[in-house]
């Protein structure tokens, strides 16, 4: 499903009062309905020459502006006190382009290729099947100084481009407008070259000064790197922005509960479909009760003709099917079709709003229309749900954090998955709650929660114990909380404390592991603080390990016998990355050639002590390895670079170095 058809969809404000029978229709929001007034309120999908968004008569002048600050992000490769591979990097005119290579003083998100869904640490997407073709991987939100008619995005792109896949634009009714999105073949490896990347818009209106750009890191060879993003356009004059807010007002008055009261209801939307135009002058209170006692059975009998061109010749129609192959049949749909199946008649009404179909919700994919609403409507339907998914929802205060703390109270109790990354409406309120009702869980993920101003409060989050997945990447929190809930939930599997703040130390995070939790299989430490060659020690002791990320978290001059330790006593690893792990010796590379027998993904990227020797004992020894990084290994000398193409092609390892950065 191409996420083009969401392009002009944000929230509807048709929330009317729920009626108690389970039976009646959704008096909050209907999804597909949502999407169709959008598109007859703005005039097609995309918001082009609208009544709320008049053609522009006045416009001003034509302007080229960049990025004046950041709003949201996913992920990056830098820290938030720093200024290396940062999101702020995209603020202001090009720094380095059109040079090509690896600058610190751009914007570069966390991963490349499709390793990461390669390792043991990778997760199933809840309800799949509302993936479109092209899945965002990561995003970037900006904003501007001055509003404008976009004309064109320019994205300076100065290493490993040809990951953007969408650009989004958030207008002045409030909703987001795709401007373009890629296709397919615009994901296949492009040349080593910096490029200026402007595609060609979708012709709108619309008047905007934020921007969303989504990325596919799929194809990518490694990481790629943006320097900065142009909007260009024309001005539009402050008169023309406060007539569009106006009636932007007015519009949204219409369309409050109270106005769509008199819309009617199924019977109703029949007759419209029929040209049903009863001529009620007289005797308003008694004229529908007599064309529904007299005349009926003729109108209905007049219009049979045309409902008898849609009937099936067999004789058989979808809905002689039992009850369990269609609910089987509609459990692959789409939510936003099952939204729409819905809407055929009551018989698929009463089916596609069965329980059953709503146990998983994924809701990421629709970040543009997902609302407190629409969580409303969601929630007298997912009465049996166990897996929800609310990444990047909520945007732009599109969901409160009361709505969600209702639907959680309403429907979390059983929930087992609870997935709430880059959820800016998330607060000490929300956090807490999720500790209290959702007791139950064994996949908790709060990736990139915001954390200042103040610090969330998860001391509740102490309450779960049966956890086995715990995602805290790019999130801060107390060491002693964490503590308690390694204590907890001895089931643990898999955690992620990637980028998790200097408050954390580390040494004793690696303690409570080796302590209370001996099942784990990944841990992910990036960029992590204070683990020292005694933490590494205590990691050793988790022996069920697969995966073990200590990418810039070990600055110590030697790891001791730590490295030893690690691959003696967890022969079932295959991902292990040593980015910038300045300690490693020529003693512990061949530790890893000779006990890394499983090993398929290694990074050795910065080690300063590893030669063409090391690394061709490493590929003979090592032969499940698929994945090896030596970018900026200082002793691999040009004259070896060849030989690394030689011996990737001889072994079938990817093989990753930074040959292309000796012309900077």
């Amino acid at each position: 499903m191409s996420l083009l058809a969401l392009a002009q969809a944000s929230t509807s404000a048709s929330a009317s009062t729920s009626s108690s029978s389970d039976t009646e229709l959704d008096a909050q929001v209907d999804f597909s309905t949502m999407l169709m007034h959008r598109q007859r309120e703005y005039s097609g999908w995309f918001g082009c020459g609208t009544k709320m968004q008049p053609e522009p008569t006045d416009q001003g002048y034509y302007l080229e502006q960049y990025v004046l600050g950041v709003l949201d992000f996913s992920s990056q490769y830098g820290i938030e006190y720093s200024i290396s591979y940062t999101a702020a990097n995209v603020v202001g005119r090009p720094s380095k382009f059109p040079a090509y290579g690896d600058y610190p003083e751009t914007f570069t998100m966390r991963t490349y290729g499709d390793w990461w869904q390669r390792a043991p640490s990778a997760t199933q997407e809840i309800q799949p099947q509302n993936l479109p073709k092209l899945a965002t991987h990561d995003y970037i939100v900006v904003y501007f100084e001055d509003y404008v008619v976009p004309t064109e995005v320019a994205i300076f792109e100065t290493f490993n481009p040809g990951a953007v896949i969408r650009i989004w634009a958030y207008g002045l009714t409030k909703h987001w407008t795709c401007l373009w999105e890629a296709l397919d073949t615009d994901l296949a490896p492009t040349s080593r070259n910096s490029r200026r990347f402007a595609p060609p818009l979708l012709k709108t209106t619309m008047i905007t000064k934020t921007l969303r750009i989504d990325f596919n890191h799929s194809q990518l060879n490694y990481y790629t790197e943006i320097d900065a993003i142009m909007l260009c356009g024309r001005t539009v004059s402050g008169r023309l922005i406060q007539s569009i807010l106006e009636e932007q007002a007015r519009v949204y008055k219409s369309h409050s509960p109270l106005s769509k009261m008199g819309t009617g209801g199924p019977i109703s939307c029949k007759l419209r479909t029929l040209k049903f135009k009863p001529n009620c002058r007289e005797k308003n209170d008694t004229s529908l009760h007599e064309f529904i006692s007299n005349d009926l059975g003729k109108f209905l009998l007049d219009n049979r003709q045309e409902d008898q061109l849609d009937t099936p010749a067999c004789g058989m129609c979808v809905t002689d099917l039992p009850f369990e192959i269609l609910l089987k049949i509609l459990s692959y749909l789409d939510l936003q079709s099952l939204f729409s199946v819905g809407r055929v008649s009551r018989t698929f009404y009463d089916i596609s709003t069965h329980p059953l179909l709503y146990a998983e919700l994924n809701l990421k994919p629709y970040w543009p229309v997902a609302s407190s609403e629409l969580l409303c409507t969601l929630a007298r339907r997912a009465t049996m749900l166990r897996k929800l998914d609310l990444s990047w929802c909520g945007g732009f205060n599109e969901i409160s954090p009361t709505e969600f703390k209702k639907f959680l109270t309403q429907r979390g109790d059983n929930l087992t998955h609870l997935r709430l990354n880059s959820c800016k409406f998330l607060n000490a309120s929300c956090i807490e709650n999720v500790g209290i009702v959702c007791d139950n869980l064994i996949e908790l993920s709060l990736r990139n929660c915001a954390t200042d101003p103040p610090l969330l409060n998860f001391s509740c989050l102490a309450n779960l114990k049966n956890l086995e997945r715990l995602d805290l990447f790019q999130t801060a929190f107390d060491t002693e909380l964490l503590l308690s809930m390694l204590e907890g939930n001895r089931k643990l599997k898999h955690l992620n404390l990637a980028f998790c703040g200097v408050s954390v130390n580390m040494d004793d995070v690696a303690d409570h592991l080796a302590t209370y939790n001996t099942q784990l299989i990944s841990l992910d430490l990036w960029k992590a603080h204070f683990l020292s060659a005694r933490g590494l020690l205590a990691i050793s002791r988790c022996r069920q390990l697969e995966e073990l990320d200590l990418g810039w978290c070990l600055r110590e001059a030697s790891l001791g016998d730590g490295l030893f330790q690690l691959l003696s006593n967890c022969p079932k690893l295959r991902k292990l990355f040593l980015s910038a792990v300045r300690g490693t010796t020529e003693r512990d590379l061949l530790h890893i050639a000779t006990l890394g027998k499983n090993l398929e993904q290694l990074d050795l990227m910065g080690i300063l002590n590893i030669t063409h020797e090391r690394v061709f004992d490493i590929l003979v020894h090592c032969p499940k390895l698929q994945l090896l990084d030596l970018s900026f290994c200082d002793n691999i000398m040009e004259r070896d670079f060849d030989l690394l193409a030689e011996w990737s092609r001889q072994f079938k390892v990817d093989i990753k170095s930074s040959r292309i950065f000796d012309t900077r």
